[in-house]
C-alpha cells in the first residue's frame, strides 16, 4: 500500500504574507512540493489540507487533490498541527481513502529530493518506528552559541552542560526539524501526537532541508533556485 502526501498549506502567514502561494522563480511556491510528490510515483493520493480558497485553487491546477475543506478554527495562529493532521486523516478515511502511513511535506521546504522521502520511508519500515522527522545539523546550538535572558535580564547559555565546550565542534549535536515527518497512522490516531514514543531523526543536508519563513529566507531561496539546486521550470497548469 502506497503513502499519502499530505501538504498542509494556510492562507494565513505571519513571517511572509501569502507565503505558500508566493512566487519562488516563476511558480506558486507550494507549486514545487506537489509536483515533486506527483512526478515522484511514490504516492496514491498528493492531498492538500486548506481554509483557503485561493490556494485550493492553485493547488488543484498543479495537480493535488483538495477533497475536502479545513475548518478556520484549525487555520488560526493558535492551532496545532497534531490537530491538523488528526482532522485531515479522518476526513481522508471518511472519504474512503486507503492508508497506513502519511508523509507530511512542509510546502516551505521545497528543495528535499524524492531520495530523502524514500531514505525516510524506508528507514521508518526497517525500524517499525512511530515517527520518522527529517532534520538538519544546526550550527546555532543551544550548549554553545544560543542565549537566553533569566529573570534578573541577564544573558545566560540556553542548555548547561557539566563538560566545558570550548568550540561548536565540541558540542552535543543538535537538529532543526525542516518539515517531513512520516507518520504510521494507527500510532498516530492513538496517541493523538507527532512526537511519539518511537521517534527517530532522519538527516538531510541544509541545502535541501532549508526552511523558508521570512521574507530574507524567500529571497535566499529565489538564489539557490536560480543556482539550479532545484530546477526552475515553466508554469503549466493542468
Amino acid at each position: 500500500m502506497k503513502p499519502i502526501c499530505f501538504i498542509a498549506a494556510r492562507g494565513g502567514s505571519k513571517g511572509v504574507k501569502g507565503k505558500n502561494i508566493k512566487k519562488l522563480g516563476d511558480k506558486p511556491l507550494i507549486a514545487y512540493t506537489i509536483e515533486s510528490a506527483r512526478k515522484s510515483k511514490i504516492f496514491s493520493h498528493v492531498i492538500v489540507s486548506t481554509e483557503d480558497k485561493l490556494i485550493a485553487k492553485i493547488a488543484k491546477q498543479f495537480g493535488a487533490e483538495v477533497p475536502f475543506q479545513r475548518p478556520r478554527i484549525l487555520a488560526a495562529d493558535n492551532a496545532s498541527f497534531d490537530d491538523v493532521l488528526l482532522h485531515g486523516i479522518k476526513k481522508l478515511r471518511e472519504l474512503g481513502y486507503d492508508f497506513d502511513v502519511v508523509v507530511n511535506r512542509d510546502c516551505t521546504v521545497p528543495f528535499i529530493k524524492n531520495s530523502d522521502i524514500i531514505g525516510a520511508l524506508k528507514l521508518q519500515k526497517e525500524k517499525k518506528c512511530h515517527t520518522v522527522c527529517g532534520v538538519y545539523r544546526q550550527h546555532h546550538n543551544p550548549y554553545f552559541n544560543m542565549m537566553e535572558i533569566n529573570k534578573k535580564g541577564f544573558l545566560r547559555f540556553s542548555k548547561k552542560i557539566k563538560k566545558k565546550i570550548t568550540n561548536r565542534q565540541d558540542a552535543p549535536i543538535v537538529f532543526q526539524l525542516n518539515g517531513l515527518f512520516v507518520i504510521d497512522v494507527n500510532r498516530f490516531l492513538k496517541y493523538r501526537k507527532l512526537y511519539m514514543p518511537k521517534t527517530l531523526p532522519f538527516e538531510i543536508p541544509l541545502e535541501r532541508g532549508f526552511m523558508i519563513d521570512t521574507k530574507f529566507e524567500f529571497e535566499i531561496a529565489n538564489l539557490l533556485a536560480k543556482n539550479k539546486v532545484v530546477p526552475l521550470r515553466k508554469y503549466t497548469k493542468l
